[in-house]
């Protein structure tokens, strides 16, 4: 080989070793930048999560003093409380005939739920003493109930001179006057009741019929669901305005439904029917602040199709899982045959409340108290439940200023 030749083949030679130097060192380059690239949204992303998890952590105390004050207050209370204690504040009991501030004392009520007959025979001064006398033995201070919707249902207006005049239903005011009439009602009946002692009116109807002839037309305002929605809205801010409790019943939603006071009611309609006709005004009263949902007896069997309502723990999920509500859950009168006829008054406290009730409404409060109490020592119902709808039915009434006196 020449002397030529060979600097010609070093020449080639260096010529390609500085070719794959150069590329070499170009995807080098292209891949770092790459990395860099792929790497800064992660770190980004890093310092976001870790920003919320911080924020997460420390905006609640932030949120109001006062909120973590009254948790504090109602938690300091809980601690002081007996089993007994507990047990009884979610029993909203139906006054019994002989025996009335013994009951409160043995069985530590949540309160008393007043019927015709307990204001047949009142004037009204002496309601006011016997309310008071009431609250006057009871270590946590009572819910005082009556159904005070208005037209048929109206437990004030059937008494002896105890209103000025019997308490319109919502339809006729709604169709007098529309919403400002509700709510210029609302005012003048809470004024009312908080001159009597009354809490919880049990109001308003949350339920859809447009049917004249169905059993719970007559105590709705007639209409269609978006209506029934503003009027539920309405009624909601009214009363917490008034500081007097709303409670939308009777969840998940009557409709045309029969009459589950005097048998076992079958309500069959799909649950898409039921999600876009009858939940809406519900959901528009949880959106405003409602302080208690009623659950109805009647087996709606799109959702459970074996136990009624009141006792079924898949409606009850649905009511807090779907809809968000973090209220106190109240079952119907635990007397009604749509309930009383499928289980025993005994079982039944203990069925409502785990199935998620929060407060019972029972005139069999003195065996069914025992039968849960028994139920939490055997183990079969959890303290941990037992408290959580312990803590909703205190936070409710310190909501309302009871728990101030």
């Amino acid at each position: 080989m020449t002397i030529n030749n060979k600097a010609m083949i070093t020449s080639v030679v260096g010529i390609l070793l500085l070719i794959f130097g150069i590329s070499f060192s170009i995807m080098w380059l292209v891949n770092k930048s790459n990395n860099i690239v792929q790497t800064k949204p992660i770190e980004e992303t890093k310092h976001t999560s870790t920003e919320v998890v911080e924020e997460s952590q420390t905006s609640q105390p932030n949120q109001d003093p006062s909120l973590k004050e009254q948790e504090k207050k109602i938690n300091d209370l809980m601690k002081s409380m007996s089993l007994e204690e507990k047990v009884g504040q979610l029993f909203l009991a139906r006054v019994p005939i002989e025996a009335q501030q013994e009951s409160l004392q043995e069985y530590h009520l949540g309160g008393y739920l007043l019927f015709g007959r307990d204001m047949e025979n009142e004037t009204p001064n002496s309601l006011k003493e016997k309310i008071y006398s009431y609250q006057e033995v009871s270590k946590i201070p009572l819910f005082i109930t009556s159904d005070e919707e208005g037209g048929t249902v109206s437990r004030l207006s059937g008494g002896n001179g105890l209103v000025t005049k019997p308490f319109k239903s919502p339809m006729e005011i709604y169709q007098e006057a529309g919403l400002t009439g509700i709510r210029s009602d609302i005012q003048q009946k809470s004024a009312v009741l908080r001159s009597y002692g009354i809490q919880v009116g049990l109001f308003p109807d949350a339920d859809v019929a447009t049917d004249p002839e169905a059993f719970i037309y007559d105590r709705t305002i007639g209409v269609d669901a978006e209506k029934t929605s503003e009027y539920v809205k309405a009624s909601v801010e009214a009363l917490k305005k008034q500081q007097i409790a709303s409670t939308l019943k009777h969840f998940p939603g009557y409709g045309d439904n029969r009459d589950s006071h005097v048998e076992i009611v079958y309500d069959t309609r799909s649950l898409e029917t039921l999600r876009g006709n009858d939940f809406l005004p519900f959901k528009a009263g949880i959106a405003a602040g409602t302080d208690s949902i009623m659950v109805s007896h009647n087996i709606v069997t799109s959702i459970d199709d074996t136990m009624p309502a009141s006792i079924s723990q898949p409606v009850h999920d649905l009511l807090r899982n779907e809809l968000g509500f973090q209220g106190v859950i109240m079952t119907d009168d635990m007397d009604m045959a749509g309930l009383a006829d499928f289980i025993t008054q005994e079982e039944a406290g203990l069925a409502a409340l785990k199935s998620g009730n929060d407060l019972i409404l029972s005139s069999s409060f003195q065996v069914q108290i025992p039968y849960v109490i028994q139920a939490i020592e055997q183990g079969s119902y959890s303290e941990e439940a037992l408290n959580q709808s312990v803590y909703r039915v205190l936070k409710m009434k310190s909501d309302l200023g009871l728990l101030n006196h």
